[in-house]
């Protein structure tokens, strides 16, 4: 069994981000000793990682949430796994819509810059907007 300071440096996390993901119930089941001192296990570890991993892919703690309530509710890896899936799903096409939109973007900055430099290059020492 691990203290909270011990979970800390394994995962990386903070004491209160992990008090919080306790709060929100996507640590449940959190044990306590006599003194009232939370205690984790494997259990809460693997747990902590895979939150991790899923914010760091762009979901939202309430989608995480919501995967743990899909889980509680079937009882079934699977199911949880497919509705992961299609979170993700959902994610990855926002993620391309993202992509080609600063793409976009980028294009334009290149066409005004190359507009500014034709403007510096051929007027030094006018002032024009």
């Amino acid at each position: 069994m691990l203290t909270i300071s011990e979970l800390r440096v394994l995962t990386g996390l903070t004491a209160r981000t992990i008090r919080y993901y306790e709060e929100v119930g996507l640590l449940p089941g959190v044990r306590r000793r006599a003194g009232g001192r939370r205690v984790y296990g494997p259990d809460e570890v693997e747990r902590l990682g895979f939150i991790t991993r899923l914010k760091a892919l762009g979901l939202a703690l309430g989608e995480i949430k919501d995967l743990n309530a899909v889980y509680a509710i079937a009882g079934s890896t699977r199911d949880m796994l497919q509705h992961l899936d299609e979170l993700l799903s959902r994610h990855e096409s926002d993620l391309e819509e993202r992509v080609t939109a600063l793409e976009g973007l980028q294009g334009e900055i290149g066409s005004y810059r190359a507009h500014v430099a034709e403007r510096l290059g051929g007027n030094r020492g006018e002032h024009q907007p």
